[in-house]
């Protein structure tokens, strides 16, 4: 079956038309495109050993989704032994309808930065049910505040200035904050501390998850995940089944790759979560429930997911690592950021969208604007062919399967 471009084609060009006119878009993109080449370039010669280090990540993370069932048993399995609870999703009304359930209404919620969360509307849909959610990561804060989407998968307010940084917040918070990067800094510093300790609920999601230990990776540089998840009394994890690998020592390789192609030698906080909170000071006898949460949930998304794991042309996809490196380098990205995407963007995003996003639909008038020039594919660390499977994209939306 075919798709009918026409659908959303039309609205998705004028979107991306508007975005390469838009100077602030080109004044941000510039500054970072460049910061973020020259800090890598900086990284890998301090520690020349990760691109073998990757290679051997990209291994792993293939056996890892040939054998998806299994990890995410033995995962679940691991969660529960530590006093945790499992849950699994197999699409995106079940993950929000388990979330809630966890939840209830009424309550302050803090969350971490996720691209599934940006997939399930996740902020939105706990808000409708009567709850009051803040994003902490500064850049998610940000487009909360001006009601906008993420532009880019690790730094989500990257088309967003200092200057237009400045407006909202002295709007927001009704007070002149100037454009200095430090003080609008501190000013979301203030207003949260206070969040962290009176939400009745922790969200984050996981770089990568170690099945046999059950222990959640979540690597981060403002410290606002370790407090929105050490603070509350409930945490809940929301991840995709992708992020699994075999061993505790599995997942430290993965994590060390992921942060050197994200920009940093060294992340500010790496996060190991495996269940509540506990002590054994007292009598070596283990309690739950001590200065962290007592209540620890990981809900287990695949929505998709498996079906591109079990699709020879598009199961490397599963190995993206997120380190949002591919974008730097693309070329479409650099004058349109997050504008060319579906929640997931650029040319990895493409596939996703089609697989667990959006769809055919949405996902076709991004294979077209993808120049399949190859240049994300010789950022990416895991060395996925992005050209090839939007080439592939692009034969079903008009030939179908």
């Amino acid at each position: 079956m075919t798709v009918d471009l026409r659908k959303d084609f039309v609205e998705y060009a004028k979107s991306l038309n508007n975005a390469c006119a838009d100077t602030n878009i080109q004044k941000a993109l510039t500054r970072s495109v460049d910061a973020y080449r020259n800090t890598v370039a900086e990284t890998m010669e301090r520690f020349p050993h990760t691109p073998a280090l990757a290679e051997e990540v990209r291994e792993l993370k293939c056996q890892s989704m040939a054998n998806l069932d299994k990890l995410l048993e033995t995962a679940m399995a691991s969660v529960e032994r530590n006093k945790g609870k499992a849950f699994y999703a197999k699409d995106h009304q079940a993950a929000l309808e388990i979330a809630l359930g966890i939840i209830g209404t009424n309550k302050t919620i803090v969350k971490g930065k996720s691209m599934l969360g940006e997939e399930l509307h996740l902020r939105e849909y706990l808000e409708e049910k009567g709850n009051e959610v803040w994003e902490t990561d500064l850049g998610e804060f940000i487009l909360q505040l001006r009601k906008e989407r993420p532009m880019h998968i690790l730094s989500p307010s990257i088309h967003v200035p200092r200057e237009q940084v400045a407006e909202v917040f002295s709007k927001f918070f009704n007070k002149e904050v100037p454009p200095d990067i430090a003080e609008e800094v501190k000013v979301v510093r203030e207003f949260m501390r206070e969040k962290y300790f009176t939400a009745d609920i922790g969200i984050s999601g996981a770089n990568v998850v170690a099945a046999d230990t059950g222990a959640m990776v979540i690597i981060e540089n403002e410290g606002n995940v370790r407090l929105a998840t050490g603070a509350p009394p409930v945490h809940i994890v929301i991840v995709g089944v992708e992020k699994l690998v075999p061993t505790f020592q599995d997942a430290m390789k993965v994590a060390e790759v992921t942060w050197r192609y994200a920009q940093y030698g060294i992340p500010g906080y790496v996060n190991i979560v495996s269940g509540p909170s506990k002590t054994g000071d007292i009598e070596k006898v283990t309690t739950y429930g001590a200065h962290g949460p007592k209540e620890f949930y990981v809900i287990f998304v695949d929505s998709g997911r498996s079906e591109m794991a079990k699709q020879e042309k598009f199961s490397e996809a599963l190995n993206c690592l997120r380190c949002g490196g591919c974008m730097y380098e693309c070329p479409v990205f650099q004058v349109t950021a997050g504008h060319f995407g579906h929640i997931y963007m650029g040319g990895i995003g493409t596939i996703w969208t089609a697989f667990v996003s959006g769809g055919m639909e949405k996902a076709a008038p991004m294979a077209y604007s993808c120049l399949r020039c190859g240049r994300c594919v010789e950022r990416c660390p895991m060395s996925i062919n992005v050209p090839a499977m939007v080439g592939e994209l692009r034969k079903r939306s008009i030939y179908g399967e």
